[in-house]
């Protein structure tokens, strides 16, 4: 007899049944990433279909609005009041409809119908039947959701964003840039990787990647950094993985560790660590000569610290459990180098973070503005004469970069900003994140 697992695979069900599952488990509050990587490993699928369910997990989550709109369109319920397994089951099978040029729509309709009949929703499935079905043939007929006048709205419908977070962006960036970022969030992220110097050089990566039949090439203005295209499968499979050669880490963040100004036998400080992409930059730069300790209040991340450090054959970093915002215990000034890559609202890396745009809250820039200007007393506090201090985020949003810095720098005057900040804004025709840098350093 056939399995269940067997049967969804022959059938076409398993990747959509794991999209399906990674909506239910985002609408629950888990972040994209995990979901998908848990659900991966619960249903393990062949690279086409892996890539299938992750296009469409990561699809329907950032058009969740549009799909949300759609679904006020054709059903007899709003989107928001339908229940949530439904309403998920349906973002997929829309997504399907709307942006999936690979799949049929019948075979969208069908198996969103196959799904709800198999997963406790048979009693449901004519509804899931006729609203995709009905769906379907306005999409074939050429129709579009209707735009709002006001601009800021239709940018919000546009892009899927929250109306809260356009206007935000809008008043503080302005309307190009906020236009900018609003497509930059559709963008497909690009696969970076950094090499580690230590094991491997970047020509020989290379190598290895073209003889396995993997697209790379090299980052322009980035010694360390190669991209990957195409399907690549699964990362830990790929030449070098294992032996430590390489990490995953965006290009805009490989830009970040340089400016520290490292050498052999600092001792350095990262105090927002995990999950260690920037600490094991740091150990690299330094020749694994010196300590880095590793900061971090979370430990079940803080532990994937250890993990990145050890599979990279990093021996000088020191992670450590502790409240970044509290480090009493660690002498003034004791540190050569310290850097901030303090918790931010994540605007930069939206295309990247997929549920973001939708966890983040109004009220939460004052708490995390707050948080990082307490982030930014203590790493001066820690810093030592003739030290280096790098504040670091990944969003655009001025009043937690720029307006940061110089506030802190109008409450500091024996700092000084030591050269231009470091703006890297995201754009729909351009890879990498949104960052922003500014390299601090005690007067005199």
């Amino acid at each position: 007899m056939r399995s269940l697992s067997s049967d969804l695979q022959t059938t076409g069900l398993a990747p959509r049944l794991v999209a399906w599952r990674v909506l239910e488990a985002v609408g629950d509050g888990a972040y994209a990433d995990l979901a998908l990587e848990r659900e991966l490993k619960r249903q393990p699928l062949p690279p086409r279909d892996r890539a299938l369910a992750t296009e469409l997990a990561y699809g329907a989550i950032r058009q969740r609005r549009c799909l949300d709109l759609w679904l006020d369109r054709f059903g007899k319920v709003p989107a928001a009041k339908q229940p949530p397994r439904l309403r998920w089951l349906l973002h997929i099978g829309l997504q399907q409809l709307l942006h999936a040029d690979r799949v049929p729509s019948s075979a969208a309709v069908s198996t969103a119908v196959e799904l709800a009949k198999r997963q406790r929703l048979a009693n449901l499935a004519p509804v899931v039947n006729g609203l995709l079905r009905a769906a379907a043939r306005a999409i074939a007929a050429g129709e579009t959701l209707p735009l709002p006048d006001d601009p800021k709205q239709r940018l919000a419908v546009e892009h899927s964003l929250p109306d809260w977070l356009v206007h935000e962006l809008w008043d503080r960036i302005g309307p190009e840039r906020t236009a900018e970022l609003a497509a930059a969030s559709h963008r497909i992220p690009s696969l970076d990787l950094r090499i580690n110097p230590l094991r491997c050089s970047l020509d020989t990566q290379l190598q290895a990647f073209a003889d396995a039949g993997v697209a790379a090439t090299a980052i322009a203005g980035l010694p360390q950094g190669i991209q990957l295209s195409g399907r690549t499968g699964s990362l830990p499979q790929l030449p070098g993985f294992a032996e430590g050669h390489w990490c995953v880490q965006d290009r805009a963040a490989q830009r970040i560790a340089p400016l520290l100004g490292l050498s052999p036998g600092l001792r350095v400080l990262d105090a927002c660590a995990a999950p260690g992409g920037k600490a094991t930059h740091i150990a690299e730069l330094m020749g694994d000569q010196g300590e880095v300790l590793a900061l971090d209040v979370a430990a079940n991340r803080l532990q994937q610290v250890q993990v990145n450090a050890d599979r990279l054959g990093l021996s000088c970093i020191k992670p450590d459990r502790a409240d970044a915002t509290d480090l009493e215990l660690l002498p003034d000034r004791s540190f050569d180098r310290v850097l901030l890559d303090v918790p931010c609202s994540g605007l930069g890396t939206l295309a990247r973070h997929v549920d973001a745009r939708w966890s983040l809250k109004p009220e939460a820039m004052e708490e995390l503005t707050h948080l990082q200007a307490q982030l930014l007393d203590q790493g001066a506090r820690l810093t030592a004469p003739g030290g280096r201090l790098v504040y670091a985020t990944c969003t655009v949003h001025p009043a937690e970069n720029r307006e940061q810095v110089q506030a802190f720098l109008a409450d500091q005057p024996s700092w000084q900003l030591q050269q231009p900040m470091l703006e890297l804004w995201p754009r729909p025709d351009q890879p990498g994140d949104g960052f922003f840098a500014a390299v601090l350093s005690p007067v005199g």
